[in-house]
């Protein structure tokens, strides 16, 4: 089988690495890659929202099957446009994907098919807004419509912050088109879990749970980034909160895609809250977490592969079993200086090769680039040291001991990540 993976992230070099064990696989390829991934994989100099240039590339090279990594060239079509031309795909239709790419999309499905969220209201005027803030209660959230690279919601703990929220997102339209629309819904106190499945559009297969660190800031502290590190599995989901998952979140959803034909054959990732009323969903991803795919691909014990070839062909019910380790993972992400805000490329890596000879570890390229024989810095995001043992502080002792070896100019990493599950 020869495979396509779309995108060039830390997820994609998770995929890559594990769909390059399988013994089903001759040929990977992946637009348009990184330096690690470089490393399992041939890269093609195509950009993930290419998708007219990335379904001639599929078909010229007789791919069996695409899988796509992010969310962007899903929302562009990238599926609708492979299942016309009848060409595999794994990912959900365009139409299926704004339930990550529209807030206001995904929380308007949700209340008309019954699965539990926070309530909310939408605005697209900025001084309805500010009007309401002036009677809300507090906490509140305040959410950009549209895609914002994990940086469109703010915690606002009083009207100031709040309105200081609105103005950035809506009048200073910091996220352009994202932000035309705004949600503000009621603040959930629990605790965060991610809860993951493959589907083919009826039959759903839960994967494990992991938990991520989103701010940058020891504490969970500062502003939000695309996540600085994740582990795996999430103790606070346990076996009771399992089966209401599959009951008030999954089937629900998936029933909902059903009645309204929207075809849907991919990830289902929902970030829940465990609130004392229970779970409730705060948002819906379409595609894999990033980094949260880095401690889930290495505890699954089976082969990948047949998970996302059967989901794309509608036949996930007769795919094998997927079987889950019972290790620890842990991702520790390493960033470049100044990240989420403006940072400086081409800084020079070293000890990868000395953390990457550790045992049960794995350093996932998540920005870097190859320059004159050298590893690179390419990204906000650089590096995603995981490791993974059989228990999360010796996990934990493993990943920073490789994490420690790693270096380049300006690189800073959360020390304190799965600091709750510790609790």
């Amino acid at each position: 089988m020869r495979i396509l993976i779309v995108g060039g992230g830390g997820r994609e070099h998770a995929l890559a690495w594990k769909l390059s064990q399988s013994p089903q696989i001759e040929k990977i390829f992946c637009a348009p890659g990184n330096a690690g991934i470089a490393s399992v994989a041939e890269c093609v100099p195509l950009q993930a929202e290419e998708i007219n240039k990335l379904q001639v590339f599929a078909r010229e090279k007789e791919v069996h099957l695409t899988v796509v990594g992010p969310e962007a060239p899903l929302m562009k079509g990238i599926t609708d446009l492979f299942v016309e031309s009848g060409q595999l795909i794994f990912g959900p239709a365009a139409g299926g994907a704004l339930l990550e790419g529209s807030k206001v999309w995904a929380k308007e499905f949700m209340k008309n098919h019954g699965v539990p969220t926070a309530d909310f209201v939408v605005f697209n005027k900025p001084q309805k807004a500010y009007r309401y803030l002036e009677k809300a209660s507090y906490p509140l959230v305040v959410k950009a419509d549209g895609l914002a690279a994990g940086k469109g919601v703010v915690v606002a703990e009083d009207m100031n912050t709040a309105q200081k929220a609105v103005q950035h997102i809506m009048e200073e339209k910091a996220f352009g088109e994202a932000g035309r629309r705004i949600i503000i819904e009621e603040f959930l106190e629990g605790e965060e879990v991610s809860v993951f499945a493959i589907t083919d559009g009826e039959t759903v297969v839960p994967f494990s749970t992991a938990q991520d660190h989103k701010t940058i800031l020891e504490g969970d502290r500062g502003p939000n980034t695309g996540g600085m590190g994740s582990y795996s599995p999430a103790p606070r989901l346990i076996s009771d909160l399992e089966g209401q998952v599959m009951e008030k979140v999954f089937v629900p959803l998936i029933e909902g895609f059903q009645e309204e034909s929207i075809y849907y054959r991919g990830v289902i990732y929902g970030g829940l809250m465990v609130t004392s009323q229970g779970i409730k969903v705060l948002e819906f991803n379409v595609r894999f977490g990033d980094p949260e795919a880095q401690v889930l691909i290495p505890r699954l014990e089976g082969d990948l592969f047949p998970l996302l070839y059967e989901s794309a062909r509608g036949n996930l019910a007769n795919a094998p079993e997927n079987l889950w380790s019972d290790n620890f993972a842990v991702c520790v992400v390493m960033a470049s200086k100044g990240y989420p805000g403006a940072y400086e490329k081409g800084k020079e890596i070293s000890g990868l090769e000395r953390a990457e000879q550790m045992e049960r570890t794995v350093v996932f390229h998540a920005g870097t680039a190859a320059q004159e024989g050298k590893i690179v810095t390419a990204g906000g995001r650089v590096l995603g040291v995981t490791a993974w043992d059989l228990s999360l502080e010796k996990a934990l002792s493993r990943v920073y001991e490789a994490t420690e070896l790693i270096g380049f100019e300006g690189a800073y990493y959360r020390r304190d990540i799965a600091y709750r599950a510790l609790k």
